[in-house]
């Protein structure tokens, strides 16, 4: 049996750097888990804040913050995936980092598609990613990154699953509003069923933010939901299901790009 123990935590980030170092910590109470996931922001919130503050606040990956994420893998001798604002140049980008039980980067991911709907402009403050996430090696599992607003484009966890990810990883922010726990439930499930992989989504939980972080299995069951609150939870992932789940449902065998080429469409 080939499993892997992903810890998911969900918090609210504050405007503060340090405090949400601090709570990230106090919020992991001595875990046994392969890969721990963090919210979207977990650097910093950045709800009401005006671009320049946004810039002010970034950091390059070599920063203080991704070094204390790096000091958490290695304390418990864990993979972390955390979202963070990351500076690079004269560009702000909205930046998935995969650290190592040793505290090395292994891994990045700039999301590409930005939050520009339900009257908010993500655009504002960070610029696109130019390229899909790696599949990256986390020595249990082969995971790729999403970031949120993400889930709502199909092609992106299609190009997942086709190169050999087992399970897409995706730190959001979830806005609150009508309906939008519902939504973020049947947006996971259907990028887990139709691809046939595990997600695991970690969820901020705020005044603004929705929580109902979760695990969905790869035909779109949800087998954990952390509902709301500020906790941490981990989850046993049993990837031999990917296979049999391929078998009764051989989606990615069946698929006809023959017919339905996306750049002959454009």
């Amino acid at each position: 049996m080939s499993v892997i123990r992903v810890g998911i935590l969900q918090f609210g980030a504050v405007k503060s750097k340090e405090r949400n170092l601090a709570k990230i910590k106090s919020l992991i109470k001595s875990p046994t888990a392969d890969l721990i996931v963090l919210p979207e922001y977990s650097m910093y919130d950045v709800v009401g804040c005006r671009p320049e503050e946004v810039l002010s606040i970034a950091e390059p990956l070599s920063g203080p913050f991704v070094r204390g994420l790096a000091k958490v893998a290695r304390e418990y001798s864990t993979y972390l995936v955390a979202g963070v604002i990351e500076r690079a140049d004269a560009s702000v980008f909205n930046t998935a980092v995969v650290l190592s039980p040793s505290g090395d980067l292994v891994g990045k991911y700039r999301k590409v598609h930005l939050f520009d709907a339900y009257n908010y402009r993500e655009s504002e403050y960070f610029s696109p990613g130019d390229s899909p996430s790696p599949v990256i090696d986390v020595g249990k599992a082969r995971i790729a990154l999403a970031i949120c607003f993400d889930i709502r484009f199909p092609e992106l966890f299609r190009m997942y699953a086709v190169s050999g990810a087992e399970v897409v990883v995706v730190p959001s922010a979830w806005f609150r509003g009508p309906l939008k726990e519902e939504t973020l439930a049947f947006l996971a499930r259907a990028r887990a069923h139709e691809n046939t992989v595990y997600l695991a989504l970690s969820v901020q939980y705020s005044k603004d933010f929705t929580g109902r972080s979760m695990v969905v299995d790869p035909l779109g069951v949800i087998i954990a939901d952390l509902g709301v609150g500020e906790k941490y939870a981990e989850v046993l992932i049993d990837l031999d299901y990917i296979g049999e789940a391929r078998k009764t449902l051989p989606v990615l065998k069946l698929r006809r790009e023959d017919i339905y080429d996306l750049k002959r469409a454009t």
